[in-house]
């Protein structure tokens, strides 16, 4: 099989990452998720805590969740320019870069297929399902009634387009910046791993 870069954006709770390591596993190549950032901590020497708080988040979030959890523990919290979301996104970047030049791999979120979006081994999938099935899952995992899975739904999706519409000059979720959307209540998991492992069989 040819060298792939598979990047996977996807709406909350629709198993975007389920079917990214499930994919990685039967094609044996590595698969990065929150891995990402333990890579970013170790190479820039930063605390994990800061790139958790700031994944996949809008700028500036981070250093509000940071100042406010500072001042509960009645601490006083300076923001610096090293520690901006914009800094952390930089440090996420170069580790990205640095994991596709390395070899095929999955990579979910975190911008990646635009990052990478001058990589001749770029396949990019953005991975959605039926509202109805994504609440369902949102109330099994979280153990919520409808109502509030329906609150965390629509605040997981607004961030996570907030902070991919804000570091891109793509829209998220928009099909013009994938090369294949799927929705997966409709193929289930097991048939858009199968779908998206064709279409990496069919790229030249």
């Amino acid at each position: 099989m040819k060298k792939f870069i598979l990047t996977i954006g996807r709406q909350y709770a629709s198993g975007g990452r389920n079917i990214g390591e499930n994919l990685a596993k039967k094609l044996g190549v590595p698969f990065y998720d929150k891995k990402i950032i333990n890579l970013a901590s170790k190479e820039s020497g930063i605390c994990d805590e800061f790139f958790e708080k700031a994944d996949e988040c809008p700028s500036n979030s981070i250093l509000n969740a940071l100042a406010s959890s500072f001042s509960t523990s009645g601490l006083t919290f300076h923001p610096n320019e090293y520690l901006s979301n914009e800094s952390l996104f930089s440090i996420q970047s170069e580790i990205i870069r640095k994991i596709a030049n390395k070899g095929s791999c999955v990579i979910v979120g975190r911008c990646a297929d635009y990052l990478l979006r001058e990589n001749k081994d770029l396949i990019r999938v953005f991975i959605c399902a039926d509202i109805e099935d994504r609440i369902s899952t949102i109330i099994k995992r979280n153990s919520v009634d409808e109502g509030k899975a329906i609150e965390i739904l629509k605040k997981a999706d607004k961030t996570r387009s907030g902070y991919y519409n804000y570091y891109t000059d793509k829209e998220w979720g928009s099909s013009s910046s994938y090369d294949l959307c799927i929705n997966s209540s409709r193929c289930g998991q097991e048939g858009t791993i199968e779908i998206i492992k064709e279409l990496i069989n069919l790229k030249k």
